[in-house]
């Protein structure tokens, strides 16, 4: 049901209403399309069990757990897509309660079901190369560019050759709006300067058209399942760019200039997430030692 629709139908007293008002807001405008429409699933499942949900029952203090016991059902089927939801709900409320349109938000600071922990999920050597092995040009392009340049698989797809000037990648991450400057290397260059422009932006499919973010994603799947990479996703490029950029003895703010993230987040990766668990630090620390103890002796 589309939000006007919803509109005509619900009270201005039940949560429908705040539901619709935050679809028809700036705020969720501003989203990327993408996140919109992932929102806008979300919102259909909370309209479903919620619609007619009374604003005056916001502060009742038994509200925040049946919010909570909703998620838990969900869970059932996706732990993932009951956070999700639930984080939908959750900003919906704060969006409507810092206009004076709910009493309170009692989804606030409900925490997270699902604790994944992508800890060891880098892409090594070896997998990257049975994936090019293993996969089509226009996909080892992609992990080419996700190798050099950090960025997000949506902001690739979508990536032109016009923001290419045969030195550098201009583009504005669709997620974050942060504008990016990115030198491209060496090999990237080659790549870049050697391939066929059927399209006005850069990844595209065998039949030279462009990716539709379903048919890359399952392709990409198709890929590593023949490459026998598993356990792995192109998400995990990103953390993996980092990952060889630090090794490579670049800063922290080297890094993040590149990538896009915050000094905080590259902090984040390379203390939490990959680096603690990469042998070539540990190998690298001791050559270092090895080297200050030949200079002092």
């Amino acid at each position: 049901m589309r939000p006007s629709e919803r509109r005509g139908a619900a009270r201005y007293e039940t949560l429908g209403a705040v539901l619709c008002a935050f679809e028809d807001s700036a705020d969720f405008l501003r989203l990327a399309p993408r996140s919109r429409a992932d929102y806008t699933r979300q919102i259909a499942k909370i309209q479903t069990d919620f619609a007619d949900f009374p604003l005056a029952r916001l502060t009742d203090r038994r509200t925040r757990g049946e919010f909570l016991a909703w998620r838990d059902r969900l869970a059932i089927r996706s732990v993932r897509q009951a956070d999700y939801a639930y984080t939908v709900l959750a900003r919906t409320l704060s969006w409507a309660c810092e206009r004076g349109l709910v009493p309170l938000n009692p989804c606030e600071k409900g925490g997270r079901l699902y604790r994944g922990n992508r800890a060891d999920k880098v892409w090594t050597e070896k997998d990257e190369a049975a994936f090019v092995a293993a996969a089509s040009p226009p996909l080892r392009l992609a992990l080419q560019l996700a190798l050099w340049t950090g960025q997000r698989q949506g902001d690739l797809l979508r990536l032109t050759w016009s923001a290419y000037d045969g030195a550098r990648i201009r583009l504005s991450q669709s997620k974050t709006g942060v504008r990016v400057v990115l030198p491209v290397g060496g090999p990237l260059k080659a790549t870049l300067d050697s391939a066929k422009r059927e399209s006005s932006v850069i990844l595209v499919n065998l039949d030279g058209k462009p990716w539709t973010p379903d048919g890359f994603r399952a392709s990409w799947a198709k890929a590593c399942k023949r490459a026998g990479v598993e356990g792995l996703t192109f998400h995990d490029l990103r953390g993996t760019a980092v990952t060889r950029l630090a090794l490579a003895g670049a800063t922290e703010a080297e890094i993040a200039t590149l990538t896009g993230h915050s000094l905080r987040d590259v902090r984040s990766i390379l203390d939490a997430n990959y680096l603690q668990r990469d042998p070539a630090l540990a190998e690298s620390a001791i050559r270092k030692l090895e080297m200050r103890a030949r200079t002092l002796a």
